[in-house]
């Protein structure tokens, strides 16, 4: 058994190339080898997003605190609220983060595969942003 004590791991101010605006990354855990799943909290300030990107096992998202917006590459953008869980299939291009006037916080479970968890793309514009 190994318990990761509340403290243990600093939070990370998210990177400018991955997201746009305020993001604070909290790691939860890596689960060692076998195993491939990875997890943090992230708390985006309103306005905040990620760039867009895929996950090569796919994403969950579990909404913690406040409003946020998540869109597939196609699709509408969609609100989402505390209590919320929302799925990305893998290699599904998306973007979430916060709405305009609310932050948000997810808790954001991954996959890795062949040592990656995440394939970044461009940022999200202001025009996609709006919708």
């Amino acid at each position: 058994m190994e318990i990761k004590r509340i403290g243990s791991q600093p939070s990370v101010k998210a990177p400018a190339e991955w997201f746009t605006g305020t993001v604070r990354i909290d790691p939860l855990f890596q689960a060692p080898d076998p195993a491939l799943v990875q997890t943090a909290s992230v708390t985006f300030e309103p306005g905040s997003r990620t760039a867009w990107h895929t996950h090569p096992l796919g994403q969950t998202l579990i909404v913690t605190a406040g409003c946020g917006r998540a869109q597939r590459w196609g699709g509408p953008i969609e609100e989402i609220r505390p209590g919320d869980v929302v799925w990305f299939p893998p290699g599904e291009k998306h973007w979430h983060g916060a709405s305009p006037t609310t932050a948000m916080t997810h808790i954001a479970i991954q996959g890795k595969h062949d040592g990656k968890v995440v394939e970044w793309m461009e940022q999200v514009s202001d025009e996609q942003y709006r919708g």
